[in-house]
């Protein structure tokens, strides 16, 4: 099985920067794309950015194009969120998943992180 345990979370102004992070431990092998969602209160959980597990393809929502930076550490097995410019809008938990090859969808998660943007 593979975990993941999500950190970086905090209380920050608008217009700062955040890096979250994303440990995957376990059966890593096994795993195909890691992704970045969000989870506002009264909404539903939504797509931020994914990376493939070999770190050379990226994609992104479209509100997190240009602000937002997914990127992985293969020797870490830990895949990074860097947020800037950050707004109110963005205040949210954050959950790192991921897809295991030949899955249809994202099918592990981790616990989420906490980010709020005072304004």
């Amino acid at each position: 099985q593979v975990q993941l345990v999500e950190s970086g979370g905090e209380l920050v102004q608008a217009g700062g920067s955040l890096r979250l992070s994303c440990a995957a431990s376990g059966r890593t092998f096994s795993i195909y794309i890691m992704g970045w969602f969000r989870q506002a209160p009264g909404k539903e959980r939504e797509f931020v950015a994914a990376i493939d597990w070999t770190g050379t393809r990226t994609n992104y929502e479209d509100s997190a194009k240009g602000r937002f930076t997914i990127s992985k550490d293969n020797a870490k097995n830990t895949v990074y969120l860097e947020m800037n410019s950050l707004k109110a809008e963005d205040t949210a938990v954050y959950y790192c998943a991921a897809r295991k090859a030949g899955a249809a969808s994202y099918d592990l998660w981790g616990q989420g992180t906490q980010v709020t943007v005072s304004s």
